[in-house]
């Protein structure tokens, strides 16, 4: 137990309120399973962190006829979206249930890709005054309407230009979770 007002800290920092780590493949498994046979044209991307599952799979592309086709596509990932939402509902609460994460739906067509409703988890951080100034001058260029926008698009840029560079890191990550979950062999 710690000292009173103090929360116990879990691996790399969290908080004891986090859900447990979960295995990728195996979320991956049994969302393979719980998905309806017919919802999508091919494997769907799904992505798992500490606070939620979101689950984003092809859909069939639309005849636009002579039609616009962006707005054939938005459509029917909409119609997707609207007679699927009573057992995506009831996939998630198993889901939660389950792996202790809420769970967001997109769906993709051609080159839309919507996901549907996912979480927007606030991130506690200090900044010093050097990092603030980096958000305030964002902020006074217009570039963003607070510093927690600022912080927002800055994430967001440094992930679309470090992303094959986050990706070797997360499976670096992956196969040390992988050696520490086989322990040694006594």
């Amino acid at each position: 137990m710690g000292a009173p007002g103090f929360r116990r800290r879990g691996p790399g920092g969290r908080g004891g309120d986090t859900a447990p780590p979960v295995d990728r493949a195996e979320v991956a498994g049994w969302f393979a399973g719980r998905l309806p046979d017919g919802w999508f044209t091919g494997p769907v991307d799904l992505v798992v962190d500490r606070d939620e599952i979101t689950v984003v799979g092809p859909l069939a592309e639309p005849d636009a006829g002579e039609g616009d086709p962006a707005a054939a596509r938005a459509g029917r990932i909409a119609r997707f979206r609207e007679d699927t939402r009573e057992q995506r509902m009831a996939i998630a609460d198993a889901a939660q249930e389950r792996y202790g994460r809420s769970v967001a739906w997109g769906a993709s067509c051609g080159d839309v890709r919507e996901v549907f409703t996912n979480a927007s988890v606030p991130v506690m951080t200090r900044l010093r005054q050097s990092e603030r100034l980096v958000l305030d001058t964002l902020v006074d260029a217009g570039v963003a309407r607070s510093r927690s926008e600022a912080l927002v698009w800055a994430v967001r840029l440094v992930g679309q230009h470090a992303d094959a560079w986050l990706g070797e890191l997360r499976d670096a990550m992956a196969s040390v979770e992988e050696v520490r979950a086989r322990g040694p062999q006594l």
